[in-house]
């Protein structure tokens, strides 16, 4: 509803920010009878539905329709000579319209919710229970509240870069927003969104290098599962430049810019037309005055909570990006549905032993979940493991994706699955029924025997089973 909020409002819950966690707990506190608002200072639904998931998952499905006519003719489907013309500003505009009709339906929710005031400006606590307002006019407002939610998010950080300040870069947001391709994108970040953003503009027809300090990318994941990705991206053209370190860019007359970064074989210049810095997120926590109420963050920011994701101040609550833990939008909906849990229904939710999926939207897909090879590796687990290549599952083949690999981790003793990696078509779906399998507490074997439809992807769970070997015993 419209804010009703006058200079000195008390309410019996504020949030901060209308991102995935915070607008459904604004929602659900005023739905349960408590006088609620939710401050938002630039867009409803947060991240997702504003910079991250929603607008790059329908920029990858362009890009996807762009490699597959490249590829038309190994499918018997003859088209004109020449490379498809990506029309950039087109894949903007449906990027928007996307995102335009997310919006609205979000804040449409929060507009119409009863006993929930949504408040558009800036907040900073003034007081441990009391904030002031700057709203979008210039008025300023204090609420106070002895329930306090901070879901403000994080946006893209810039590295200390000599020279970076002369040049035009670009971050995850305003690469979004280019109505012309890059003849060569330079990205700075061997990450999820340097990967994804990497592939995207590669298969929309530019030229791509991808400069990452690392040895390999994805650290998080296993050395297999990390090479068969770079593998991937260089079959798509992709340059991959690894243990180069960024040490100065600068502007050149003709317009292009320049790189120079060291490597073990010496310092090398890389030339580009357009340069994206991929190297992480930053909380939007500095603005809030945390000193005043006492919030105690991280030294990059992050909030810090308990696995109730209270603060150190009790009654303050921190959910999503802004805190410390994993930075996924399944995340921070999750966390709204503890704080529902506590708040409202008087349970004991919290964050421990929580499963953490996530997919990286590459093509083919990395679905991830539980531990990895190395991580039960390190934890003493008795181990094996079951590997099957996709160009062994029917299905990929049929489509002509047969790129990557299914990998499971399974407890020697149980025969509980313990994690996955699932780099194929559809690898996040795939994940997800492992998950599933993971939440039963079902044995492989439940896996290996049951029937699934052919021809699916599915099916290939029964032969990813068969697939252990002995040498692969932990």
């Amino acid at each position: 509803m419209t804010s009703t909020a006058g200079p000195g409002a008390v309410y019996d819950a504020i949030i901060i920010g209308a991102g995935q966690g915070g607008g459904p707990l604004a929602t659900a506190l005023a739905k349960a009878g408590r006088r609620t608002a939710i401050i938002e200072r630039e867009h409803i639904g947060g991240t997702c539905i504003n910079t991250g998931c929603t607008p790059t998952k329908t920029m990858i499905a362009s890009a996807r329709v762009a490699y597959l006519v490249r590829r038309a003719a190994s499918y018997g489907v003859r088209l004109p000579e020449g490379e498809p013309l990506v029309d950039l500003a087109v894949v903007r505009q449906r990027k928007r319209d996307i995102v335009e009709s997310f919006r609205q339906g979000s804040e449409r929710r929060l507009s119409e919710t009863s006993g929930l005031d949504l408040l558009r400006g800036e907040a900073r606590f003034v007081a441990p229970k009391e904030l002031e307002v700057r709203l979008a006019d210039g008025r300023l407002h204090r609420l106070q509240a002895e329930i306090i939610v901070i879901d403000v998010g994080a946006r893209p950080a810039w590295p200390r870069l000599p020279g970076l300040e002369s040049v035009p870069a670009l971050d995850s947001t305003s690469i979004m927003e280019l109505d012309r391709l890059p003849s060569h994108l330079l990205v700075v970040g061997g990450g999820y969104v340097g990967l994804e953003f990497g592939q995207m503009f590669r298969r929309f027809g530019s030229r791509v290098t991808i400069v990452h300090r690392g040895k390999r990318l994805l650290a998080h994941e296993d050395d297999d599962v990390a090479e068969a990705v770079a593998q991937i991206l260089r079959e798509d053209g992709i340059q991959l430049l690894m243990e180069a370190v960024p040490q100065q860019v600068e502007s050149l007359p003709d317009g292009q810019l320049r790189l120079k970064v060291a490597t073990p074989q010496g310092e090398r210049q890389v030339t580009a037309s357009h340069l994206l810095l991929a190297a992480g997120r930053q909380p939007n926590t500095d603005s809030l005055n945390l000193e005043a109420c006492g919030v105690q963050t991280d030294e990059r920011g992050r909030v810090l909570v308990n696995e109730r994701l209270e603060t150190s101040v009790p009654g303050i609550y921190a959910i999503g990006d802004a805190r410390v833990g994993p930075a996924f939008t399944h995340i921070s909906y999750d966390d709204f549905r503890i704080l529902r849990t506590n708040l409202l229904e008087g349970g004991q939710a919290s964050t421990r032993e929580r499963p953490v999926p996530y997919t990286i939207f590459i093509d083919p897909q990395l679905g991830r979940i539980g531990l990895s090879e190395a991580e039960a590796r390190a934890a003493g687990r008795r181990i094996r493991i079951a590997r099957l290549p996709m160009s062994a599952v029917a299905r990929a083949l049929e489509v002509d994706e047969p790129r990557g690999f299914m990998k499971a981790i399974v407890d020697a003793e149980s025969g509980h699955i313990l994690g996955a990696a699932i780099l194929g078509i559809e690898g996040g779906e795939i994940m997800a029924m492992l998950e599933l399998a993971m939440l039963g507490r079902l044995p492989y074997t439940t896996l290996r025997d049951a029937i699934f439809a052919h021809p699916t992807l599915a099916e290939a769970l029964n032969n990813l089973f068969s697939a252990f070997t002995d040498e692969e015993r932990g």
